[in-house]
């Protein structure tokens, strides 16, 4: 399905429910798996978090988890870890080429037994589980943070707990920490200091639910509306803590350059307001802790006429595509200029929008969200729209909501 965005000249000022942190309950569906005693409120309602939900579920032998990339990596450590369960874990063309020897190659030194059934490197994997009884490895640390999440999230299970030294620099910090985090919440005794992270066993939980807080990536979107949007503009959104686990609740500060201002609310919504300011010509932005706001962060940019300069993005070429790649051709296609390497884009400050232009997304639900806010500044057509129902199935219908105008294309 394709949709064609009208260009709007405002949005209604209403307010926005948005579901659970997908990267929150993905952790805590695997930690529920592990602690049955555990129950959790509020979880995502993305295609992502069916996925591993019903994946945690199967008895069968043989699993598919289509795209999803956090799936893959969290129950690869999961199934190793499960004496006397053997499984196939596959999924979509892409992900047979989403790297994931790192993971298995970690797991195999803690005494896992996993073969590759295609391309070495590379699902599909077969996985006899069994204990794993080797408690301390040592993995790179700049590496994606869902091979070292998933490590940590079956640790508490595992006979003697699991130590793990993170050797250089680390990339996405704050999404390990969600996970220590959610460990330490439900009573497991997890440290991290100096690169060493330190894991203790555990069966017994202190806190046995959890209420999963709104994703922060899927209120991005609402940020390049309002950023994009006439002085004066709001939305109010729920629900979100000032003191989020996620990394991408940086949003409230890089977006008050772009005259974005965020107001938490006692009822735990908080509300988008544009005010007046003096834009950068050119924003720079470090955004290793948080690369999925990235695409998000060009388009506004390229929305406003400003450049960026976004480095640390070394992760974006292996997820659903190259999405420095995807990012280059499709704001050209709409009239910008980019340049990238292996870890950054550089967006030269441009004031004409392209009208009309057809969006691809490459399977990739954020780079339809991404672009959709440009209907503030032009009319585009956005291919294969469906694909948002990966983290937020209601996007297209929350955006109507506060006045976009939407219609199937007539291919």
């Amino acid at each position: 399905m394709d949709v064609v965005l009208s260009k709007i000249s405002e949005i209604k000022n209403t307010h926005i429910i948005i579901s659970g942190s997908k990267s929150e309950s993905n952790r805590l569906l695997l930690l529920q798996a592990l602690f049955p005693q555990l129950t959790i409120e509020n979880l995502s309602d993305a295609a992502d978090t069916i996925l591993m939900k019903k994946a945690l579920e199967n008895t069968s032998n043989y699993i598919d988890i289509h795209h999803s990339g956090t799936a893959m990596r969290f129950l690869t450590a999961y199934f190793s870890a499960q004496p006397d369960r053997e499984v196939i874990l596959s999924g979509s063309s892409r992900m047979k080429e989403r790297p994931i020897a790192v993971l298995v190659n970690a797991l195999r030194e803690m005494g896992a037994e996993i073969e590759y059934l295609e391309n070495e490197g590379f699902p599909p994997l077969k996985i006899k589980g069994k204990p794993l009884t080797k408690n301390k490895i040592s993995v790179p640390a700049h590496i994606s943070s869902q091979y070292i999440s998933a490590l940590i999230l079956i640790a508490p299970k595992l006979e003697n707990g699991l130590e793990i030294i993170l050797e250089g620099k680390i990339t996405s910090l704050p999404y390990i920490k969600m996970s220590l985090a959610l460990l330490n919440q439900i009573g497991v005794q997890a440290v991290f200091k100096d690169n060493h992270i330190k894991i203790l066993k555990s069966s017994v939980l202190s806190d046995k639910k959890i209420i999963v807080e709104s994703d922060w990536s899927s209120a991005s979107y609402f940020y390049s509306i309002i950023a994009l949007s006439k002085t004066g503009t709001t939305v109010t959104l729920s629900s979100f803590k000032q003191n989020s686990f996620q990394a991408d609740r940086v949003l409230t500060d890089i977006y008050k350059d772009f005259g974005v201002e965020t107001t938490f609310n006692n009822d735990s919504s908080v509300t988008l307001t544009k005010a007046q300011i003096h834009r950068p010509e050119i924003l720079a932005l470090d955004l290793k802790d948080s690369p999925d706001i990235a695409q998000t962060i060009a388009v506004t940019c390229f929305g406003l006429g400003i450049g960026c300069h976004l480095h640390g993005l070394h992760t974006l070429k292996i997820k659903e595509t190259d999405r420095l790649s995807a990012l280059k051709n499709e704001i050209e296609k709409l009239g910008g200029k980019v340049e990238t390497t292996d870890d950054s884009l550089i967006l030269k400050p441009n004031h004409r929008i392209l009208e009309s232009t057809s969006v691809a997304t490459y399977q990739d639900h954020r780079m339809a969200m991404a672009f959709a806010p440009l209907a503030l500044k032009t009319s585009l057509t956005i291919k294969e729209a469906e694909v948002v129902s990966k983290s937020y199935p209601k996007f297209w219908e929350d955006l109507q909501t506060i006045g976009f105008k939407i219609a199937q294309s007539e291919k």
